[in-house]
């Protein structure tokens, strides 16, 4: 299995359309061959001394944090999802219509070592 993980900051006030494009991608994803696609905000992440997933992004007060995920088969399935998710019209990839600073999100791939 290969994973793509993401971490970010969500002004509360654009929550719902944060959620609502979330749906959008999710489909998208799937469509495009992703196993599974989770978006979810958090509810139990202390802001820790040193590091906290709100440090990590910086997270203001008027913030949530959310975490995500999508899976796949393999790295190979992952890029040839990932090459058609960036393509697909459905999604808009321009920084202005996005409910959250792109900037201060963390995203990358992970090779699964337990899967069970």
């Amino acid at each position: 299995m290969y994973v793509d993980g993401f971490v970010l900051a969500v002004p509360k006030d654009k929550l719902d359309a944060y959620k609502q494009m979330a749906r959008e991608a999710g489909n998208v994803w799937k469509d495009h061959g992703a196993i599974a696609y989770l978006e979810a905000t958090a509810d139990d992440v202390p802001f820790g001394e040193l590091t906290s997933f709100p440090r990590a992004v910086i997270a203001k007060d008027d913030e949530i944090v959310v975490f995500s995920y999508a899976l796949y088969e393999s790295r190979a399935k992952r890029d040839e999802v990932m090459e058609k998710v960036m393509a697909d019209p459905r999604l808009k990839h321009q920084p202005e219509n996005m409910p959250f600073d792109g900037k201060r999100m963390i995203w990358g791939g992970f090779e699964s070592f337990v899967n069970l």
